[in-house]
């Protein structure tokens, strides 16, 4: 539950620019129906809005892409974790949901070293993705070398690619204490809560 009287938020999303419709449509359509504030704050500077979402494209491409859609959105998930995003884990667990990602699957998360729905190539990029999001980054030689075991170089770039793009995500909401939206709180609520989330600094009127 968010408390009564909620902050200001440190910069207030913008309206939707109509030039990026298209673009926020397509945001909206992923995350489960909201346009991400993330993303209104951007807006500030509409160059730098565009060059995420090219960035975001290129990391996410489906026509080039060999890493399950869906999975690399728990790679995100567990390094927006560790380093203390809660807006984007919230916002990972939405967009999982939303690639195929099974409710048992995302339960099973927090236990993805023991549980039977993760295999040992998984487990080994969820481990990167863990080291990665860690501040400094504990990423050592043999846990890359394991990784090297079970994935090609051109899937490792990918993988590494979505754990660099939530690098900039995590310290761009985490700084702005961007204002989590009602569904993305919902999704928190649903999927996350028995893990020991809440909206944390994000709880910020609208």
């Amino acid at each position: 539950m968010l408390p009564t009287e909620l902050p200001q938020p440190r910069l207030r999303p913008l309206p939707p620019d109509p030039a990026f419709t298209e673009v926020f449509a397509r945001f909206a359509a992923a995350c489960g129906g909201f346009i991400p504030n993330a993303m209104l704050i951007m807006q500030h500077r509409p160059k730098l809005l565009r060059a995420f979402v090219q960035l975001a494209a290129a990391v996410s491409d489906p026509e080039t892409s060999e890493v399950d859609a869906g999975f690399k959105r728990l790679i995100a998930l567990l390094v927006s974790q560790a380093a203390g995003c809660r807006y984007c884990m919230a916002h990972n667990a939405a967009i999982a949901h939303s690639a195929g990602v099974s409710d048992e699957r995302l339960a099973a998360l927090w236990d993805y070293r023991s549980s039977p729905l993760f295999s040992d190539a998984e487990r080994a990029a969820l481990d990167l993705a863990l080291a990665a999001g860690a501040v400094p980054n504990d990423v050592s030689d043999a846990m890359f070398a394991r990784l090297c075991e079970y994935w090609s170089e051109g899937q490792i770039v990918e993988i590494i690619a979505m754990i660099s793009l939530f690098g900039f995500l995590n310290r761009w909401n985490d700084t702005l204490a961007t204002p989590i939206e009602a569904g993305a709180l919902a999704v928190g609520m649903q999927y996350l809560v028995l893990h020991g989330w809440d909206a944390g600094r994000h709880a910020r009127a609208q």
